[in-house]
């Protein structure tokens, strides 16, 4: 059985990713948050990608290590 605080919990984590991580194809793949950043550097020759879990692995963020 879930509570109240647990779901707002839930939901606080997938607002975080929906606005601060997650690409909208709209926005030229820059979240919500990142509008008016500039577009980070390409990185050139072999790098590291790391996944971080959320949600109990329902939520999957990418980051690309140099």
């Amino acid at each position: 059985m879930t509570s109240e605080r647990h779901l707002r919990l839930v939901v606080e984590e997938y607002a975080d990713h929906h606005n601060e991580h997650r690409p909208h194809r709209s926005l030229g793949q820059r979240c919500p948050n990142g509008v008016g950043a500039t577009e980070p550097p390409a990185v050139d020759g072999p790098s590291r990608i790391l996944r971080r879990d959320l949600l109990g692995g329902l939520i999957h963020e990418y980051t690309q290590v140099a």
